[in-house]
């Protein structure tokens, strides 16, 4: 029987939904269900190889067969072919210190593992968060659009951070359930709940405390309303419990966006408690780091917003001597004309170029073949591509912009929500109110549908 197995990578936003539908609102809960810790349901639910009874328990609580989602060709690969080794390239500054002498190909999918030799640090990003993350009652805002390695940023710092001795929380919004989105009330007890649990780890004596602290302090919120409770049961009851500071690391805040009656008041909240820390000690125990794709388009009053506050990181596209440099660590001995011909067709998108990578280095494609294929149906984005077909044709007027961006030779003009949107999804590149395709493989692709 096959020790480990994955969710393929079209499916994980799939099972993601499902597990919300099915009332688990964390993933804890889902873990509990089959009595397995928390990281199990985490690598379950984003695509990377648990064991295979863990698989099934978790299809038998979602309710799906295993072959709807399971990964059967990466499966394959790894009982009938010897794992390809790489070995390791000597004096490259931004590889991890944990690296061994040799090491596998790793498919290029959500977070980057901490102790991957394929994560590209892009100085002086890290060590300037890692620095900063630990000045009290501070914030970090990590900006990018999807697949520039918001996530493995942010798994690095926290990283960090808990080495240093700090407690830390991640909390990914998409992955909160859609009935937790109905109110203010609701959203913020759910906040609070989802930090409670990640304070109390395995102290279940704290857990029980601090919930029945909470679920009673919670009566109160009627008469003061539920932000002022929000912000009074971490003064009164969490901070008390706890001697370190806490980091919250806030993944995927921009789907908040989507939920007026919420994100003007939680964005305020969040900036308010950052301006506390400044005013009072108790609220110098809480670093924020925000994670979102942009917040451009959606009117948050300036002094309500978190987002001009605080150290602002944009994750840019990796340079020429980053990709090259990406190209040895997958043992390819590239020239600068064929880092060149790779960045010509997709920059130096971060997904793109590991995909790219990867293929190449199986020897499942060549430099040529990719070249020619990649922005068909045969190519090895095809799954990618169509992804974000179908994402834009379920909103037309993205479509349709889009449509227009790739098909003209100059810079389009495009109304403000819509070319944030395409920006968001890591479309375009912004040149000030206009925007350009973000890659040659865009441009093929979307002008030829």
């Amino acid at each position: 029987m096959p020790r480990g197995i994955r969710v393929r990578t079209e499916c994980i936003e799939l099972v993601k939904q499902r597990m919300r539908e099915k009332g688990f609102a964390r993933q804890i809960d889902l873990a509990e269900r089959i009595d397995r810790k928390q990281s199990t349901a985490y690598n379950f639910l984003n695509g990377k190889p648990v064991d295979y009874l863990n698989f099934l328990e978790f299809c038998n609580v979602l309710e799906f067969e295993v072959q709807e989602i399971a990964d059967f060709e990466v499966l394959a690969d790894t009982y009938t072919q010897k794992p390809q080794k790489i070995e390791k390239i000597n004096n490259s500054p931004s590889f991890p210190p944990s690296l061994l002498s040799t090491c596998e190909l790793e498919y290029p999918e959500g977070e980057v593992a901490l102790d991957s030799p394929f994560y590209v640090e892009r100085p002086p990003i890290e060590q300037r968060c890692y620095e900063e993350i630990e000045k009290p009652g501070f914030l970090i805002r990590i900006k990018a659009p999807q697949h520039m390695g918001k996530s493995s940023l942010l798994a690095r710092i926290l990283h960090q951070s808990e080495n240093q001795g700090n407690i830390t929380v991640a909390i990914d919004f998409q992955l909160a359930e859609e009935e937790f989105f109905s109110d203010l009330n609701k959203f913020l007890h759910w906040f609070c709940d989802t930090v409670t649990e990640a304070v109390a780890g395995n102290n279940r004596e704290l857990l029980e405390k601090l919930l029945q602290q909470l679920d009673e302090h919670w009566k109160s919120g009627q008469r003061f309303g539920y932000m002022k409770t929000c912000k009074n049961y971490f003064e009164r009851y969490l901070f008390p419990e706890i001697n370190q500071p806490l980091v919250l690391g806030l993944e995927t805040v921009d789907r908040l966006f989507e939920y007026p009656k919420i994100y003007r008041d939680f964005f305020g909240l969040l900036r308010a408690l950052h301006e506390e820390a400044k005013r009072r000690d108790i609220w110098k125990k809480l670093r924020l780091v925000l994670v979102y794709s942009t917040e451009a388009y959606v009117p948050v009053d300036i002094n309500q917003s978190p987002f001009n506050v605080g150290l602002a990181v944009e994750l840019l596209e990796f340079r020429h001597e980053q990709v090259k440099d990406l190209a040895q660590r997958h043992q390819l001995n590239w020239s600068d004309t064929e880092v060149e011909k790779l960045t010509g067709l997709v920059g130096g998108h971060p997904f793109l170029v590991r995909l790219a990578l990867y293929q190449i280095a199986r020897q499942e494609i060549n430099l040529a073949e990719f070249l020619q294929t990649a922005a068909t149906a045969e190519g090895i984005y095809s799954k990618h591509l169509q992804r974000l077909e179908s994402i834009l044709q379920q909103q037309p007027e993205l479509w349709d912009a889009m449509q227009e961006v790739a098909s003209s030779n100059s810079p389009v003009h495009l109304p403000n929500v819509i070319r944030f949107k395409l920006y968001s999804l890591g479309l375009v590149k912004l040149q000030g109110d206009e925007v350009t395709p973000r890659c040659e493989l865009y441009r093929q692709y979307f002008r030829s549908h």
